[in-house]
C-alpha cells in the first residue's frame, strides 16, 4: 500500500533522513518511534504529500504521491495531527465533517444522509458523540485530540497517518485509542502512527520503524527491534528488558547519573 524508495528529507538545510527504503501492506499497523528531532513528523508529512522529499519517491497502492492531486492524495491518505488551528466557532461535529470534503465535488457543499453517518460513527468511535454540538473552542487537549482523530476516520482513507494521537490523552483513553487504531489495521486499514511509548507501540503494532542519526534503523516485529541495539543507539540511553506475564517483550530506562545542574 505504502511504499519509500531511497527517501530523503530536509528541513531547510538540516538533512533527517537518507535512503529510506520501507513497505507498509494493506492492513498493517506500522509504529514510527526514535527519538525527538529523528524526523517521524516529518516522514509523516511526505507520505501525506505536504512535504515534498529531497531525494526519492512515495508511492500508494502503486500511485506516485507527487502526480497525484489534492484531491486525489486525500481520498487515499489521512493526516492526523493536533497542530492545524480552526476557527473558535467551529461546532464539534463540523471540524470532524471537514473530513468529508475530498469526498465532494467543489460546487457540492451540502452534507448527503451518508456524510450524517459517518461523521456520527465518527464522532462515537472516540466517545465524543455527546460533545457533537459543542464548541471546538470549549474542548479540553485530550478532547480536542479525540475529535482530530474523528475528523481523520470520517475521512475514509485505506491510509490513516497519525502524529502522537495519544500525547494529551489519559492511560485509560489513550489504550483506547490504540485499541480501535489496531481494530481498523485488522479490518484493513493501513495505519502508520508515530508514537513516543515503546511499550504502548510494541503492544498494538504490527512493526517498529525506529528512526535515528538521519536513517532508518530498524524496521521489523516489534520484540527483535527491542531486543536490538540499535534502540540503544537510537536514544542513546541503556534499556533494560523484561518479559510480562503474556510473553511480550518490554523495556525501561536504565537509571543513569546524569550531570548537575549549576543554579
Amino acid at each position: 500500500m505504502i511504499e519509500l524508495r531511497d527517501l530523503g528529507l530536509r528541513v531547510g538545510e538540516r538533512r533527517l533522513l537518507d535512503g529510506v527504503r520501507a513497505f507498509v501492506t494493506a492492513g498493517e499497523f506500522l509504529a514510527v518511534v526514535g527519538p525527538n528531532g529523528a524526523g517521524k513528523t516529518t516522514l509523516l508529512r511526505a507520505i501525506a504529500g505536504l512535504h515534498p522529499p529531497a531525494a526519492g519517491t512515495v508511492t500508494v497502492d502503486g500511485a506516485a504521491l507527487a502526480a497525484l492531486s489534492p484531491v486525489q492524495r486525500a481520498l487515499r491518505v489521512g493526516f492526523v495531527t493536533s497542530d492545524d488551528v480552526l476557527p473558535d466557532a467551529l461546532r464539534v461535529r463540523d471540524v470532524v465533517a471537514i473530513g468529508r470534503y475530498p469526498h465532494h465535488r467543489w460546487w457540492e457543499w451540502q452534507p448527503r444522509p451518508h456524510d450524517e453517518e459517518v461523521v456520527e460513527g465518527a464522532l462515537a468511535a472516540v466517545a465524543m458523540g455527546e460533545f457533537s454540538q459543542r464548541l471546538f473552542s470549549t474542548l479540553s487537549s485530550g478532547e480536542r485530540q479525540r475529535v482530530w482523530i474523528a475528523l481523520g476516520l470520517a475521512q475514509e482513507t485505506p491510509v490513516l497517518l497519525l502524529d502522537e494521537p495519544t500525547s494529551h490523552l489519559d492511560v485509560r483513553v489513550a489504550h483506547e485509542i490504540l485499541a480501535l487504531l489496531r481494530r481498523l489495521a485488522d479490518a484493513g486499514k493501513t495505519i502508520v502512527c508515530v508514537l513516543h511509548d515503546l511499550n504502548d507501540a510494541a503492544a498494538y503494532a504490527d512493526r517498529l520503524a525506529l528512526l535515528g542519526r538521519g536513517a532508518l534503523l530498524a524496521l521489523d516485529r516489534a520484540d527483535d527491534v527491542l531486543a536490538g541495539e540499535a534502540i540503544e543507539t537510537a536514544y542513546g540511553l541503556p534499556l533494560e528488558r523484561v518479559r510480562s506475564a503474556d510473553g511480550r517483550l518490554r523495556v525501561f530506562a536504565r537509571a543513569v547519573r546524569l550531570p548537575s545542574i549549576t543554579p
